[in-house]
């Protein structure tokens, strides 16, 4: 008798003890779950002209916040994005970080997309002294000098000559070299830097510029400047434009039949699964920049996997459906501050900045460093030639045949075929 109430003490007490243990556990999840998370703000474009690639960035960070949490956070706290809609227009920016950082109080800040929407931004994070990572800004530090801006663009330290230097290097390794070029813009923050690298470019090969004019970013009908660059019959035509504009420069370059030798170099739009599919056999024969696509050479780490993610989710979202102009970039970006945050300890912005200043990080995007101007120590931009393009499908676009990559050399998946009318009836 006495062992079996010996016995039933010992069950009792363990039952206690197993019961202390499970109300430490609760009290401990509790705890974490308690506490404050660390808030990212920015501002992203998802109404007007920038919206398509601005939704699909924001999935993309949104996945990295499920994924950070998962893993318990940035050091021991749960991250949360607060973000609102930019509306693709700069004049809304300056009050969007004003109330993030004076209302909503949040810890870091990063970019939204674009370098029109970066710019406007940077006043406000400079007078608040905040570590800043931009999302493919073009040259935004150029007059700021602000040393806690980063760029998450492969232009490197040098960005205004990047997007087009591909493109004039490639024309003239031809044996048929030109001797004109074109240049036309979007008289917008972007285009205005992309042009200037242009023209450095056509200056260095020793190139005659027969066409440069700018139009007004509200500009609807591109046929009379399209008639107005014919009738100077240039080899080489260089665009710098945003993505309503690119599409309709490609449309009313086919349209009036413009044959140069080479035609592209830095249109934004092109990258988008969205205009790829709305202008198919249209875009056959043009080069244009791009920074990422499914090369074997561009897969790292974890890039696979985050694609896969995001396009099971794209359609849901009604975002991008491959996702790879600006997925794995919007992903990596904030990756790369919450690295900081989590090396460093901290949210103090010095300590933040000073750590991605001289860190060499490992991301989807491959590894990345900055130079001192906040761009990226070495450029990786892309030059990349449509052909083979039939009909209006989304799958053709995963095929490496339909978006050759020609320039850098270490990545290449092709050579040019030249000139542009050869590649378009291909």
């Amino acid at each position: 008798m006495r062992s079996l109430l010996h016995m039933r003490g010992v069950a009792g007490l363990a039952k206690l003890a197993l019961a202390f243990v499970a109300c430490l556990m609760f009290l401990s999840g509790a705890s974490a779950q308690d506490k404050q998370p660390i808030k990212i703000g920015f501002g992203m474009a998802l109404t007007g002209p920038l919206g398509p690639l601005g939704k699909s960035a924001l999935l993309s960070m949104k996945i990295w916040e499920e994924e950070t949490n998962k893993k318990g956070g940035l050091i021991g706290r749960p991250v949360q994005l607060i973000y609102y809609d930019d509306q693709s227009n700069p004049s809304t920016v300056p009050g969007i970080y004003t109330k993030l950082l004076e209302v909503d109080k949040v810890d870091l800040v990063v970019g939204g997309y674009a370098t029109n929407m970066l710019a406007p931004a940077m006043p406000i994070i400079m007078r608040k002294k905040m570590a800043f990572v931009g999302l493919f800004g073009l040259d935004v530090n150029h007059n700021f000098k602000y040393d806690r801006y980063f760029a998450m663009i492969p232009s490197g330290p040098e960005p205004q000559t990047s997007f087009t230097k591909g493109f004039f290097d490639t024309a003239m390794a031809q044996s048929d070299k030109p001797t004109t070029v074109a240049i036309v813009a979007a008289d917008a923050e972007f285009s205005k830097n992309a042009a200037d690298g242009a023209r450095a470019n056509a200056k260095a090969h020793g190139l005659k510029v027969v066409y440069d004019k700018s139009y007004p970013p509200s500009t609807a009908d591109f046929a009379p400047i399209v008639r107005a660059i014919q009738a100077t019959n240039p080899d080489l035509v260089v665009i710098c434009s945003y993505p309503l504009d690119s599409v309709g420069m490609v449309l009313a370059a086919n349209e009036a039949n413009l044959k140069p030798k080479m035609i592209g170099g830095a249109m934004v739009g092109l990258q988008s699964t969205v205009f790829k599919t709305k202008l198919g056999p249209a875009l056959n024969g043009w080069v244009n920049y791009d920074f990422w696509l499914p090369s074997k050479a561009l897969m790292f780490p974890g890039t696979a996997e985050f694609l896969q993610t995001y396009q099971e989710r794209a359609a849901k979202e009604g975002v991008d459906p491959l996702g790879y102009y600006m997925g794995p970039f919007a992903y990596s970006y904030i990756d790369v501050l919450g690295q900081a945050v989590n090396a460093t300890k901290s949210l103090d912005q010095t300590e933040i900045a000073d750590h991605i200043r001289k860190t060499t990080f490992k991301t989807l995007v491959g590894d990345v460093a900055f130079a001192p101007n906040g761009e990226w120590a070495k450029s990786r931009v892309l030059q990349v030639q449509f052909r083979g393009i039939k009909g209006n499908g989304v799958d053709q676009f995963k095929d490496p045949s339909t978006q050759v990559i020609i320039t850098p050399t270490d990545i290449k998946s092709g050579d040019v075929v030249y000139p542009y009318e050869k590649a378009k009836n291909m």
